[in-house]
């Protein structure tokens, strides 16, 4: 499958454990900078679809709003239920101080 990289922002907009949204062919896409570097994930939810770039940022992890499922934001692994389901990561890439996810 061909790459298809789209700007999420400059990297001066996203802070240390933070997170933000950007949607692509309707489908949200969580982008977070932490200490590791930085990430991209879906922006929902596995267990109920909630908006993960509304989540809480604490080290590798994300906890969801909604009901507390926790997601490594590097694996997308759910660690914590009630999602049992993981969540799909992107490529993510920085040129020219700018932040590139790969949604193919």
């Amino acid at each position: 499958m061909a790459e298809k990289w789209y700007k999420a922002c400059d990297v001066d907009e996203l802070e240390m454990d933070d997170v933000i949204g950007i949607t692509v062919d309707d489908k949200l896409i969580a982008v977070y900078q932490i200490k590791a570097g930085y990430y991209a994930t879906d922006g929902r939810c596995s267990h109920e679809n909630a908006d993960m770039t509304n989540g809480y940022i604490t080290g590798e992890t994300v906890e969801c709003p909604k009901h507390n499922a926790t997601f490594n934001v590097i694996t997308g692994e759910a660690l914590k239920r009630p999602a049992c389901v993981g969540i799909k990561t992107y490529p993510v890439k920085i040129e020219n101080d700018e932040i590139y996810v790969d949604i193919s």
